[in-house]
Protein backbone atom coordinates (compact mmCIF):
# COMPACT_ATOMS: atom_id res chain seq x y z
CA UNK A 1 0.00 0.00 0.00
CA UNK A 2 0.75 3.56 -0.37
CA UNK A 3 0.56 6.75 1.36
CA UNK A 4 -3.07 8.71 0.28
CA UNK A 5 -4.21 12.43 1.19
CA UNK A 6 -6.87 13.28 -0.89
CA UNK A 7 -6.63 17.00 -2.18
CA UNK A 8 -7.64 19.26 0.45
CA UNK A 9 -7.96 16.85 3.46
CA UNK A 10 -5.56 18.99 5.68
CA UNK A 11 -8.12 21.73 5.88
CA UNK A 12 -11.04 19.84 5.41
CA UNK A 13 -9.63 17.81 8.92
CA UNK A 14 -9.21 21.72 10.10
CA UNK A 15 -12.74 22.49 9.86
CA UNK A 16 -13.97 19.78 11.68
CA UNK A 17 -11.90 20.69 14.62
CA UNK A 18 -14.52 22.15 16.29
CA UNK A 19 -17.46 19.44 16.08
CA UNK A 20 -18.83 18.02 19.05
CA UNK A 21 -18.83 14.17 18.55
CA UNK A 22 -19.67 10.78 19.96
CA UNK A 23 -18.22 7.51 18.81
CA UNK A 24 -19.38 4.27 18.64
CA UNK A 25 -16.98 1.34 17.59
CA UNK A 26 -18.04 -2.00 17.03
CA UNK A 27 -15.45 -5.09 18.25
CA UNK A 28 -17.62 -7.78 18.82
CA UNK A 29 -17.32 -9.32 15.58
CA UNK A 30 -16.59 -13.63 15.25
CA UNK A 31 -14.03 -12.91 12.98
CA UNK A 32 -14.54 -16.50 11.27
CA UNK A 33 -11.83 -15.51 8.31
CA UNK A 34 -8.83 -15.00 10.81
CA UNK A 35 -10.16 -18.75 12.91
CA UNK A 36 -12.42 -17.20 14.96
CA UNK A 37 -9.00 -14.74 16.74
CA UNK A 38 -9.95 -12.03 18.83
CA UNK A 39 -9.18 -9.62 16.06
CA UNK A 40 -9.98 -6.16 17.60
CA UNK A 41 -7.00 -7.49 20.07
CA UNK A 42 -4.62 -8.29 17.21
CA UNK A 43 -1.54 -6.25 17.26
CA UNK A 44 -0.08 -3.79 14.92
CA UNK A 45 3.07 -2.02 15.27
CA UNK A 46 2.73 -3.20 18.84
CA UNK A 47 -0.41 -2.01 19.46
CA UNK A 48 -4.09 -3.53 19.38
CA UNK A 49 -5.78 -2.76 16.39
CA UNK A 50 -9.10 -1.66 19.09
CA UNK A 51 -6.54 0.72 20.79
CA UNK A 52 -5.01 2.16 17.27
CA UNK A 53 -8.96 2.81 16.32
CA UNK A 54 -9.24 4.69 19.90
CA UNK A 55 -6.79 6.78 18.99
CA UNK A 56 -8.60 8.35 16.31
CA UNK A 57 -11.13 9.08 18.00
CA UNK A 58 -9.50 10.21 20.94
CA UNK A 59 -11.33 13.74 21.31
CA UNK A 60 -14.99 12.13 21.06
CA UNK A 61 -17.19 13.34 23.87
CA UNK A 62 -18.14 10.04 24.95
CA UNK A 63 -16.15 6.72 23.25
CA UNK A 64 -19.10 3.34 23.15
CA UNK A 65 -17.06 0.25 22.13
CA UNK A 66 -19.76 -2.47 21.23
CA UNK A 67 -18.11 -5.67 23.06
CA UNK A 68 -17.26 -7.34 25.85
CA UNK A 69 -15.03 -5.78 28.05
CA UNK A 70 -11.32 -5.50 28.04
CA UNK A 71 -8.01 -3.26 28.74
CA UNK A 72 -7.73 -0.68 26.18
CA UNK A 73 -5.10 2.42 25.87
CA UNK A 74 -8.12 5.31 26.78
CA UNK A 75 -11.18 5.01 28.66
CA UNK A 76 -14.37 3.93 26.93
CA UNK A 77 -17.80 3.21 28.07
CA UNK A 78 -18.86 -0.59 27.17
CA UNK A 79 -22.00 -1.64 25.58
CA UNK A 80 -23.17 -5.13 24.72
CA UNK A 81 -26.15 -6.16 21.93
CA UNK A 82 -28.89 -8.47 23.23
CA UNK A 83 -28.72 -11.42 22.12
CA UNK A 84 -24.52 -11.06 21.73
CA UNK A 85 -23.43 -11.88 18.35
CA UNK A 86 -26.63 -10.42 17.08
CA UNK A 87 -25.35 -8.36 13.74
CA UNK A 88 -23.85 -4.92 13.15
CA UNK A 89 -26.93 -2.88 13.49
CA UNK A 90 -28.19 -4.69 16.79
CA UNK A 91 -24.98 -3.94 17.97
CA UNK A 92 -24.97 -0.21 16.56
CA UNK A 93 -28.80 0.36 18.40
CA UNK A 94 -27.14 -1.01 21.66
CA UNK A 95 -23.55 2.15 21.34
CA UNK A 96 -26.30 4.05 20.47
CA UNK A 97 -28.25 4.16 23.61
CA UNK A 98 -25.22 5.52 25.21
CA UNK A 99 -24.38 8.75 23.05
CA UNK A 100 -26.16 11.94 23.43
CA UNK A 101 -24.22 14.21 20.50
CA UNK A 102 -25.83 15.26 17.38
CA UNK A 103 -23.07 13.88 15.31
CA UNK A 104 -21.70 10.29 15.82
CA UNK A 105 -18.55 8.61 14.60
CA UNK A 106 -19.45 4.45 13.64
CA UNK A 107 -16.29 2.37 13.48
CA UNK A 108 -15.43 -1.21 13.28
CA UNK A 109 -12.22 -2.18 15.65
CA UNK A 110 -9.75 -3.22 12.17
CA UNK A 111 -8.89 0.03 11.16
CA UNK A 112 -5.29 0.13 11.46
CA UNK A 113 -4.61 3.42 9.30
CA UNK A 114 -7.75 5.35 10.44
CA UNK A 115 -6.34 8.52 12.23
CA UNK A 116 -7.50 11.33 13.73
CA UNK A 117 -7.40 13.73 10.29
CA UNK A 118 -9.86 11.58 8.54
CA UNK A 119 -12.01 11.17 11.14
CA UNK A 120 -12.34 15.02 11.38
CA UNK A 121 -12.73 15.41 7.89
CA UNK A 122 -15.71 13.32 7.81
CA UNK A 123 -17.18 15.60 10.60
CA UNK A 124 -16.17 18.42 8.74
CA UNK A 125 -18.20 17.24 5.28
CA UNK A 126 -21.01 16.29 7.80
CA UNK A 127 -21.33 19.32 8.70
CA UNK A 128 -21.22 21.29 5.99
CA UNK A 129 -23.03 19.26 4.14
CA UNK A 130 -27.23 18.22 4.19
CA UNK A 131 -26.16 14.64 4.03
CA UNK A 132 -27.61 12.06 6.58
CA UNK A 133 -23.53 10.54 6.34
CA UNK A 134 -20.65 10.58 5.48
CA UNK A 135 -18.77 7.71 4.11
CA UNK A 136 -15.52 6.61 3.36
CA UNK A 137 -15.20 4.36 0.06
CA UNK A 138 -12.41 2.04 -0.72
CA UNK A 139 -9.89 1.36 -3.64
CA UNK A 140 -12.72 -0.06 -5.24
CA UNK A 141 -15.32 2.70 -4.83
CA UNK A 142 -17.38 0.18 -2.07
CA UNK A 143 -19.05 2.03 0.78
CA UNK A 144 -17.95 1.51 4.24
CA UNK A 145 -20.34 2.22 6.26
CA UNK A 146 -18.45 1.32 9.72
CA UNK A 147 -16.08 4.46 8.52
CA UNK A 148 -18.46 6.99 8.72
CA UNK A 149 -20.09 9.97 10.40
CA UNK A 150 -23.73 9.63 10.69
CA UNK A 151 -26.10 12.65 12.27
CA UNK A 152 -27.75 10.60 15.42
CA UNK A 153 -30.99 11.96 15.23
CA UNK A 154 -31.65 10.00 12.02
CA UNK A 155 -29.87 6.42 12.92
CA UNK A 156 -31.95 6.36 16.39
CA UNK A 157 -35.15 7.04 14.39
CA UNK A 158 -34.11 4.75 11.37
CA UNK A 159 -33.59 1.81 13.74
CA UNK A 160 -36.42 2.14 15.08
CA UNK A 161 -38.33 1.84 12.68
CA UNK A 162 -36.68 -1.07 11.57
CA UNK A 163 -36.71 -3.10 14.60
CA UNK A 164 -40.52 -2.39 14.40
CA UNK A 165 -40.17 -3.76 10.70
CA UNK A 166 -42.01 -0.57 9.62
CA UNK A 167 -39.25 -0.66 6.94
CA UNK A 168 -39.07 -4.15 5.72
CA UNK A 169 -39.29 -7.68 7.63
CA UNK A 170 -37.46 -7.24 10.95
CA UNK A 171 -35.07 -9.82 12.50
CA UNK A 172 -35.36 -13.62 12.11
CA UNK A 173 -38.59 -14.81 14.19
CA UNK A 174 -39.55 -10.97 15.06
CA UNK A 175 -35.83 -10.68 16.50
CA UNK A 176 -36.21 -7.00 15.93
CA UNK A 177 -32.72 -5.83 14.41
CA UNK A 178 -31.06 -9.11 15.73
CA UNK A 179 -29.12 -10.52 12.07
CA UNK A 180 -30.12 -7.81 9.73
CA UNK A 181 -27.22 -6.42 7.53
CA UNK A 182 -25.93 -3.03 7.50
CA UNK A 183 -27.12 -1.86 4.07
CA UNK A 184 -30.87 -2.20 5.43
CA UNK A 185 -29.79 0.88 7.45
CA UNK A 186 -27.64 2.83 5.00
CA UNK A 187 -29.77 1.98 2.15
CA UNK A 188 -32.72 4.45 3.02
CA UNK A 189 -29.77 7.00 4.22
CA UNK A 190 -28.65 10.01 1.76
CA UNK A 191 -25.08 9.90 1.83
CA UNK A 192 -22.09 11.57 0.98
CA UNK A 193 -18.99 9.57 -0.05
CA UNK A 194 -15.39 10.40 0.07
CA UNK A 195 -12.63 7.94 -1.43
CA UNK A 196 -9.97 6.88 1.20
CA UNK A 197 -8.05 3.43 0.04
CA UNK A 198 -5.81 3.75 3.65
CA UNK A 199 -8.35 4.91 6.19
CA UNK A 200 -10.75 2.33 4.50
CA UNK A 201 -8.42 -0.79 4.88
CA UNK A 202 -9.40 -3.25 7.26
CA UNK A 203 -8.21 -6.28 8.14
CA UNK A 204 -10.49 -9.47 7.85
CA UNK A 205 -7.59 -11.72 7.08
CA UNK A 206 -4.00 -12.87 8.26
CA UNK A 207 -2.89 -11.91 4.81
CA UNK A 208 -4.31 -8.00 5.59
CA UNK A 209 -2.75 -8.33 8.54
CA UNK A 210 0.53 -8.97 7.22
CA UNK A 211 0.20 -5.95 5.08
CA UNK A 212 -0.41 -3.51 7.60
CA UNK A 213 2.38 -4.69 10.02
CA UNK A 214 5.01 -4.41 6.69
CA UNK A 215 3.01 -0.99 5.85
CA UNK A 216 3.73 0.79 9.35
CA UNK A 217 7.51 -0.48 8.92
CA UNK A 218 7.89 1.40 4.98
CA UNK A 219 10.55 4.62 5.60
CA UNK A 220 7.48 6.79 5.07
CA UNK A 221 5.67 5.80 8.21
CA UNK A 222 7.95 4.19 11.05
CA UNK A 223 8.83 7.17 12.49
CA UNK A 224 5.15 8.17 13.22
CA UNK A 225 4.22 4.73 14.04
CA UNK A 226 6.57 4.71 16.72
CA UNK A 227 5.94 7.61 17.93
CA UNK A 228 2.31 7.10 18.42
CA UNK A 229 2.88 3.95 19.83
CA UNK A 230 5.37 5.37 22.52
CA UNK A 231 2.46 8.26 23.39
CA UNK A 232 0.03 5.36 23.81
CA UNK A 233 2.23 2.84 26.18
CA UNK A 234 3.45 5.85 28.27
CA UNK A 235 -0.19 7.52 28.55
CA UNK A 236 1.10 10.95 26.97
CA UNK A 237 -1.17 12.67 24.98
CA UNK A 238 0.95 15.54 23.45
CA UNK A 239 2.02 16.95 19.98
CA UNK A 240 4.93 17.91 19.23
CA UNK A 241 7.31 19.32 16.55
CA UNK A 242 9.02 16.12 15.97
CA UNK A 243 11.20 17.86 13.36
CA UNK A 244 12.75 19.88 15.68
CA UNK A 245 13.51 17.21 18.18
CA UNK A 246 15.44 15.66 15.23
CA UNK A 247 17.70 18.48 14.42
CA UNK A 248 18.13 18.89 17.94
CA UNK A 249 19.69 15.22 18.08
CA UNK A 250 21.53 15.90 14.93
CA UNK A 251 23.27 19.06 16.51
CA UNK A 252 24.21 17.08 19.58
CA UNK A 253 25.22 14.31 17.81
CA UNK A 254 27.74 16.22 15.53
CA UNK A 255 28.69 19.24 17.89
CA UNK A 256 29.16 16.95 21.29
CA UNK A 257 29.25 13.01 20.76
CA UNK A 258 27.07 10.45 19.16
CA UNK A 259 25.33 9.18 22.61
CA UNK A 260 24.72 13.11 23.73
CA UNK A 261 21.70 12.61 20.91
CA UNK A 262 19.32 10.32 23.18
CA UNK A 263 20.44 11.58 26.58
CA UNK A 264 19.88 15.15 25.10
CA UNK A 265 16.34 14.62 23.93
CA UNK A 266 15.77 13.31 27.30
CA UNK A 267 16.58 16.18 29.24
CA UNK A 268 14.77 18.31 26.82
CA UNK A 269 11.78 16.03 27.82
CA UNK A 270 12.35 16.41 31.56
CA UNK A 271 13.02 19.77 31.73
CA UNK A 272 8.95 20.50 29.44
CA UNK A 273 7.65 18.34 31.61
CA UNK A 274 8.94 20.40 34.69
CA UNK A 275 8.30 23.65 32.69
CA UNK A 276 5.10 25.21 34.37
CA UNK A 277 5.04 23.38 37.26
CA UNK A 278 4.32 20.20 35.28
CA UNK A 279 1.80 21.65 32.76
CA UNK A 280 4.63 22.11 30.04
CA UNK A 281 2.84 21.23 26.60
CA UNK A 282 4.35 21.64 22.97
CA UNK A 283 5.57 25.49 23.47
CA UNK A 284 7.55 23.74 26.33
CA UNK A 285 9.00 21.38 24.50
CA UNK A 286 9.78 23.22 21.69
CA UNK A 287 11.41 26.30 23.67
CA UNK A 288 13.58 23.66 25.57
CA UNK A 289 14.58 22.07 21.80
CA UNK A 290 15.68 25.38 20.96
CA UNK A 291 18.00 26.02 24.04
CA UNK A 292 19.83 22.74 23.91
CA UNK A 293 19.83 23.20 20.27
CA UNK A 294 21.71 26.66 21.04
CA UNK A 295 24.18 24.98 23.69
CA UNK A 296 24.53 22.08 21.10
CA UNK A 297 25.83 24.79 18.63
CA UNK A 298 28.44 26.33 20.99
CA UNK A 299 29.98 23.25 21.57
CA UNK A 300 30.62 22.92 18.03
CA UNK A 301 31.78 26.20 17.28
CA UNK A 302 34.55 26.30 19.87
CA UNK A 303 35.59 22.73 18.70
CA UNK A 304 35.83 23.49 15.54
CA UNK A 305 37.91 27.12 16.62
CA UNK A 306 39.73 24.49 18.39
CA UNK A 307 41.30 22.79 16.13
CA UNK A 308 41.81 26.23 13.54
CA UNK A 309 43.53 27.47 16.39
CA UNK A 310 46.29 24.58 16.47
CA UNK A 311 49.39 24.36 14.67
CA UNK A 312 49.92 21.33 12.56
CA UNK A 313 53.64 21.08 14.45
CA UNK A 314 52.21 22.22 17.75
CA UNK A 315 53.55 20.35 20.70
CA UNK A 316 50.71 17.67 22.07
CA UNK A 317 50.03 18.67 25.47
CA UNK A 318 51.16 16.52 28.22
CA UNK A 319 49.51 17.71 31.27
CA UNK A 320 48.53 14.35 33.52
CA UNK A 321 44.73 15.09 32.46
CA UNK A 322 45.44 15.96 28.79
CA UNK A 323 43.66 13.73 26.15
Amino acid sequence: MTAYEPRGAQGAADAGQDVVYDAVVLAGGAARRLGGVDKPGVQVGGRALLDRVLAACADARTTVVVADPRPTARPVTWAREDPPGGGPLAALDAGLRHTTAEHVVVLSADLPFLDERTVRRLLAALRTGGADGVLITDAGGRDQPLVAAYRAPVLRRRLAALALGQEGPAGPEGAGLTGLPLRRLTGALDLTRVPDPVASFDCDTWDDIATARARIREHGHVLDEWISAVKDELGIDLEVDTKVLLDLARDAAHGVARPAAPLTTFLVGYAAARAGEGQGGPEAVAEASRKAAALALRWAEEAAAAKSDAAPDATPDTRPDAG
